[in-house]
């Protein structure tokens, strides 16, 4: 068996790094007869801008810059496309780029091996991205290995994760003798003291500070006592802050008397020298100022080397040093400490107690014991892997999976002037007012709402968006566009893209089945605005206005008036797409922006209409085209709003936005309407599922919490705020996706029902 390990590696100062290396030497221990090279490679992370920051050792075989995200994508590719039989992902927050590290994602979901994750940190109070990124390494692992019993229930409870996937494998510790003549008892710092010991890097969070303050009590009964901090300062902190937590600690020794009581060993060591430090200390102090550290290696080390410990009682701490392995006292207690080690000092027989039941459990943590551990579960995952089933399950359309339709947070966006435009996370941003826009558009999603279950909420929303269009409307028939809080207007005209917008949402409202005065104040609205249909020049408020007229000709069909000017306002976008289109380039401007797919999808409407081919043609190959850049790897990918793509130019993978998605979505469902071909179904379920992760960071849009929609995918994860626009083009989407099941259930039926005939 052959592994691919995805982890920071040494010379990289990192204790992940080294925990990665003990693995991969335990795992090979088990095959005597096999070189490193024959066992697996190792993909490293490093934390710089350049792939030589570091002299790597030849196992190491692929590099990713931590901030680059196509070095993600790469690696997935190298790894499957090498002979390795299985991954092994190290979990660290902050080993890996974006947001939480969430460039992570997109790489694992490509991994076409079975996947086992260690996860180093398990917190118990994730933020929303952090727990999205567990949750997704938990679906994408064939098992989650971790270090503790609490992990476990932090998993199960707080992330959803099912038990069956979870195994505890602790944290392995060096299989190393001491030598009888110990080198580190002839250092000065050890020569005739009695040693408390601290190791591994160096930063605030280590609680350093309490032993200090608790030497003057100790070194007044014990003066032979000498406290060595062993490790360098965290490269993060060095790099950050320098040696400043250092000098700070040097500083309280003098202020408090101890400073001769103090060392510093300023160096990073090989595990045959921890051994011997740790062997040579007469206790062994781990003074973490909180409880939410979950693993910690230093710990583990010292109990396997049988050292005296005395911690503060962090989570993993309170498991490792139970049954008298250990004593505890309080975070932050430097009184109790004193007590706790001139008590350990004092007593020979206590203190060789804990030393002999710390060595004892030890055995079995002996990396070649964890080794074996950790091959059984790679050979379990292997066999049980099945690749098919991951494509299976990415492709197949599912309703399942689709959360359950809350009109919460629109309610909550929702006051009695109409829908906030935006939010602050999940809080309405009441200092940035109204729009007409997303008015119009929660017009729209109500009257689907409505039309799906008869919901009381969503027909009692309709007044409230229909009077706030009316209150827009200019006495020409123009519209306005944004509203401030207290119900000021703040511009003269709206944008041509708000007008045609309004069209839509009063086009879908007279077509629909809804209140029949509700419909007849729409048509005096939609009657109003018609002369300023003629004044439009932007080919995407064309498009709206377009699916606005063909949604009121499908229930006015004879008004020969406005057919003509559905016919009239389809021939810029024709025009568009002749003077642009290329063998390569099927489009109707010489760059894509936003709110694409509104294009073809308004060729779609008029033509469904009109019936005239040559528009029909356009809207197919437009779509296609389309659906080339954004699906071709197997999800959505929409163009991003952080730079438009120009023909021949780079395409911007991100900011991207949820009205993109919602106008892929309902281009897909016009498209199976018209021409009933299941690929288009399977294509607008690919789009939708954008909103729940397959997207290009894996990281869903959708709120479960809040039943919002996250306003953007940027480059280092999700934009956490959930205004109007993205939760509205969120809902529109997953009513259409309902909708276009039913129409495809009926459609087969009717099919099945004729072919017996």
């Amino acid at each position: 068996m052959k592994i691919a390990y995805i982890s920071t590696y040494p010379p990289r100062e990192c204790g992940i790094a080294t925990f990665n290396q003990n693995l991969m030497r335990a795992i090979n221990a088990n095959f005597p007869k096999r070189g490193i090279l024959q066992s697996g490679f190792v993909v490293a992370l490093n934390d710089s801008e350049t792939i030589q920051e570091y002299e790597y050792p030849e196992e190491v075989k692929y590099i990713i810059r931590q901030n680059h995200q196509k070095d993600y994508i790469r690696a997935a590719n190298y790894i499957n496309t090498s002979n390795a039989d299985v991954c092994i992902m190290e979990h660290e927050f902050g080993i890996y780029g974006g947001e939480c590290g969430i460039y992570i994602l997109p790489l694992i979901n490509r991994i076409e091996k079975p996947l086992i994750s260690i996860l180093h940190t398990v917190l118990k109070d994730p933020s929303y991205v952090q727990r999205i990124i567990i949750r997704e390494i938990a679906e994408q692992s064939s098992k989650i290995i971790v270090m503790s019993r609490r992990a476990v229930e932090f998993l199960t409870n707080i992330y959803d994760i099912p038990i069956e996937k979870i195994q505890i494998i602790e944290h392995g510790v060096p299989d190393v003798k001491v030598p009888d003549d110990n080198p580190v008892n002839n250092l000065t710092q050890f020569k005739n003291h009695r040693v408390l010991l601290t190791f591994g890097l160096i930063s605030r969070n280590k609680g350093l500070e309490t032993v200090i303050k608790a030497l003057p009590k100790i070194v007044e009964k014990h003066p032979d006592v000498m406290y060595v901090v062993l490790g360098n300062t965290h490269p993060g902190v060095l790099k950050s802050s320098g040696e400043e937590y250092r000098d700070h600690l040097k500083s309280l020794a003098a202020q408090l008397n101890v400073s001769k009581h103090l060392s510093f060993i300023n160096k990073f060591v090989s595990e045959e020298e921890l051994v011997s430090y740790l062997s040579a200390a007469e206790i062994y102090v781990t003074p973490y100022l909180n409880e939410a550290q979950i693993t910690s290696g230093t710990l583990s080390y010292a109990v396997g080397a049988g050292a005296a410990v005395v911690s503060t009682p962090y989570w993993h701490a309170t498991e490792l040093l139970a049954d008298n392995r250990g004593r505890l006292f309080e975070f932050k207690n430097s009184d109790v400490l004193a007590d706790i080690i001139n008590e350990l000092l004092d007593k020979k027989r206590v203190l060789n107690e804990l030393k002999k039941n710390a060595y004892e459990y030890g055995l079995h943590l002996r990396w070649p014991v964890i080794g074996s551990e950790y091959i059984k579960v790679a050979q379990e995952a292997s066999a049980a892997h099945d690749f098919s089933d991951k494509i299976l399950k990415n492709s197949i359309v599912d309703p399942e999976i689709m959360p359950k339709f809350s009109l919460a947070h629109v309610l909550r966006l929702t006051d009695d002037t109409g829908i906030v435009q935006h939010a602050k996370y999940g809080i309405p941003n009441l200092k940035e007012g109204y729009c007409l826009d997303d008015n119009a558009r929660a017009l729209i999603m109500a009257i689907m709402a409505y039309q799906r279950n008869k919901s009381k909420e969503a027909f009692e929303l309709l007044p409230v968006y229909l009077s706030y269009i009316h209150y827009m409307q200019t006495d020409d028939g123009n519209f306005r566009n944004f509203l401030s809080f207290n119900r000021q207007y703040l511009d003269e005209v709206g944008s041509e893209d708000s007008f045609g917008r309004t069209i839509w949402a009063l086009g879908y409202l007279i077509g629909s089945a809804a209140n029949n005065s509700y419909k007849e104040f729409a048509l005096e609205l939609f009657r109003k605005s018609f002369p300023h249909f003629k004044t439009l020049t932007h080919l995407r408020a064309i498009a709206n206005t377009i699916i606005g007229i063909s949604l009121y000709l499908q229930v006015v069909p004879g008004d020969d008036g406005m057919v003509n000017e559905l016919i009239r306002l389809t021939q810029p976008l024709i025009d568009g797409y002749n003077q642009n289109q290329s063998h390569d380039w099927q489009w109707f401007e010489e760059k894509m922006t936003y709110d694409n797919a509104i294009l073809p999808l308004a060729l779609l409407h008029s033509c469904e209409i009109t019936g005239n081919e040559k528009v029909k043609q356009v809207a197919l190959k437009t779509m296609a085209f389309l659906d080339g850049l954004t699906l071709s790897n197997g999800y959505l990918s929409p163009v991003g709003n952080d730079g438009w793509y120009y023909r021949g130019g780079t395409f911007p993978a991100f900011d991207q936005q949820a009205i993109e998605t919602m106008a892929m979505v309902l281009m897909h469902f016009q498209a199976y309407q018209i021409f009933r071909k299941p690929q288009y179904i399977e294509k607008m379920f690919l789009s939708y599922r954008w909103f729940l992760g397959e997207n290009t960071l894996r990281a869903p849009l959708y709120d479960h919490e809040t039943k919002g929609c996250c306003d953007g995918l940027l480059p280092t994860g999700i934009n956490r705020n959930q205004g109007a626009e993205s939760t509205l083009a969120y809902l529109i989407s997953h009513l259409t996706v309902l909708k276009a099941f039913e129409l495809e259930y009926e459609y087969n039926k009717v099919a099945q029902h004729a072919s017996i005939y």
